[in-house]
C-alpha cells in the first residue's frame, strides 16, 4: 500500500500548484534575483577599453578564462563586475570541507558543534572566499594592466588596479549574498542556480553560432550529432543521478520507560555519483592552468632551456590526445578522492552502532565500516566511469569534427541537469508541504463541525 506522501505526490497537479501561493512568491523571488544577476554581467569594470579587451580575450579564450566565461554566462568576455562569479566561494567551500576532515579543530566543529559549529564553518568559508576573491581580482587587474592598450587612456595604473579589485571582489560578495537569499527565500540552491543561469544564458548564442557555421559549410550533420548527443547525455545523467544503492538497516526493539520502541527497518541510500561535478571542474582547472599561465608570458622571451614549453602546453589544449588522456585520469582520481572526503565509512558505521542500527548479516563496528567501504568503492568505479564518459564524449566529438566550438561541454551538462533535478525536487517538496497543510486545515474544520 502506498504511503501518505506517495498518495499526495500522485495527486499533485496544476490546480494544486495554483493554490500554493507561498511557492509562487518563492519562484518569483528566484526569477527576479537571477534577472538581477544577469543584468550585472553586462556592467563592465571601470577604466577598461571593451574593444581592446575583447581582442585580448579572443586570443586567450582556450585557457581558464574560457572556462570561467562559460560558468559566468559571458561576463568574463565583457569583463563585467560579476566576472569572478561565485567561483571563489565554491573554492572556499571545497577547501573548508577538505580541512574539516584533516584539521582537528574544524573536524571537531563539524562532528560535535551542531548548528553552531555549522554556522562557524560557514563564516570561515565566507572569510576565505573574500581572501580568494581579492587575490584573484588582483591577479586579473595586474594582468590586464600589463597588456598595452587594454586600459583606457587617462586612467592611472594604480587607480585601475585598485578599482578593479574593489569591483570584482564586491561583485563576488554580492553574488554570494544573493545566492544565500535565493536558498533561504527562493527555490533551489542559490549558488548552483547562479552558475546554472550563466551556462543556460550562453546556450542560445552557442547554438546560433553552430547553426551559422553549419549553414556556411552547408553541412548540418555536426549540429545534428551535437543535439542527439546532448539529449542522450541528459537521459544518461538523469538515470544515473537518480540511481541509488539502498542498504537495509535494522533497528532492534528496546524498552524506554513503559514503552517498547524501535524494531523498525530503513534504507541507507548510497549515490552512484557521490562526488557530483567536482571531479571535472578540478580536472579542467588543473589542465587549463598551464595554458593560461603561458598565454600571459611572451613566448619569444623564454630562455633556451624552456623552448619546449609551448609545444608541451599546446598538447594540453582541448581536442588534443594528451589532454583527453590526462583529463580522464584526473576525473577518475578526483572522483575517488572527493568521495573519500565526503563519505567516511568508519564514521557512518560508528553512528549506526551508536543508535543501535545494523546491516543484516554484518557485525556492527569495524565489519560494517569495511562493508560500506567495499560497496562505496564499487559504486565509485561506476560513478567515475559515468562522469568520464559524459565529459570525454564532447572532447571526442570535437576531435572527430575538428571543431573547437560546442554549445555545452560535459561539465556544463552535468551542472545544468543536476541543478534542474534538485530545483524540481524542492518545488515538489513545497507542494507536498502545502498539501499537508491543506489536509490539516480540513481535518480541523471537520473536527469543529462534529463538535
Amino acid at each position: 500500500m502506498a504511503s501518505a506522501a506517495e498518495q499526495l505526490a500522485a495527486n499533485m497537479n496544476f490546480s494544486s500548484f495554483q493554490k500554493a501561493s507561498e511557492l509562487h512568491k518563492r519562484i518569483w523571488f528566484t526569477i527576479i534575483a537571477l534577472v538581477v544577476y544577469r543584468l550585472g554581467t553586462y556592467v563592465p569594470i571601470p577604466g577598461i577599453d571593451p574593444a581592446a579587451f575583447a581582442s585580448l580575450f579572443s586570443q586567450n579564450s582556450k585557457g581558464l578564462l574560457g572556462m570561467f566565461d562559460m560558468f559566468s554566462g559571458g561576463a568574463v568576455e565583457r569583463m563585467a563586475i560579476f566576472s569572478l562569479n561565485v567561483m571563489p566561494y565554491i573554492s572556499a567551500s571545497i577547501i573548508v570541507q577538505l580541512m574539516g576532515t584533516v584539521y582537528p579543530p574544524w573536524e571537531k566543529l563539524k562532528k560535535e558543534g551542531g548548528e553552531a559549529g555549522r554556522k562557524t564553518l560557514n563564516q570561515y568559508t565566507r572569510y576565505l572566499a573574500v581572501i580568494l576573491a581579492i587575490v584573484q581580482s588582483a591577479s586579473i587587474a595586474m594582468g590586464i594592466a600589463a597588456q598595452p592598450g587594454v586600459v583606457a587612456d587617462g586612467v592611472g595604473h594604480t587607480f585601475f588596479i585598485a578599482s578593479t579589485i574593489v569591483a570584482l571582489t564586491g561583485g563576488t560578495m554580492f553574488l554570494m549574498w544573493l545566492g544565500e537569499q535565493i536558498t533561504s527565500r527562493g527555490v533551489g540552491n542559490g549558488v548552483s542556480l547562479i552558475i546554472f543561469a550563466g551556462i543556460v544564458a550562453a546556450l542560445p548564442i552557442k547554438l546560433m553560432q553552430m547553426l551559422t557555421q553549419a549553414q556556411s559549410n552547408n553541412n548540418y550533420m555536426p549540429l545534428l550529432l551535437v543535439v542527439v548527443g546532448g539529449i542522450a547525455a541528459i537521459l544518461a545523467i538523469v538515470f544515473i543521478e537518480r540511481s541509488q544503492r539502498r542498504l537495509l538497516v535494522h533497528y532492534p526493539k528496546r524498552q524506554q520507560g513503559n514503552r517498547m520502541i524501535g524494531g523498525e527497518s530503513s534504507f541507507m541510500p548510497l549515490k552512484i555519483n557521490t562526488a557530483g561535478v567536482i571531479p571535472p571542474i578540478f580536472a579542467s582547472s588543473l589542465l587549463l592552468l598551464p595554458t593560461t599561465a603561458l598565454q600571459l608570458v611572451q613566448t619569444a622571451n623564454l630562455p633556451a632551456w624552456a623552448s619546449w614549453l609551448p609545444s608541451v602546453v599546446g598538447s594540453l589544449q582541448h581536442g588534443q590526445p594528451a589532454f583527453l588522456v590526462l583529463y580522464s585520469l584526473l576525473i577518475i582520481f578526483f572522483s575517488f578522492f572527493y568521495t573519500s572526503v565526503v563519505f567516511n565509512p568508519d564514521e557512518t558505521a560508528e553512528n549506526l552502532r551508536k543508535y543501535g542500527g545494523f546491516l543484516p548479516g554484518i557485525r556492527p563496528g569495524k565489519r560494517t565500516a569495511e562493508y560500506l567501504d567495499y560497496v562505496l568503492t564499487r559504486l565509485t568505479v561506476i560513478g567515475a566511469a559515468y562522469i568520464t564518459a559524459v565529459c570525454v564524449a564532447p572532447e571526442l566529438a570535437m576531435m572527430a569534427m575538428k571543431s573547437t566550438q560546442f554549445a555545452l561541454g560535459g561539465t556544463s551538462i552535468l551542472i545544468v541537469v543536476t541543478v534542474t533535478m534538485d530545483t524540481v525536487a524542492q518545488i515538489q517538496s513545497h507542494l507536498l508541504a502545502h498539501q499537508y497543510e491543506g489536509l490539516i486545515k480540513k481535518s480541523k474544520l471537520r473536527g469543529g463541525r462534529n463538535r
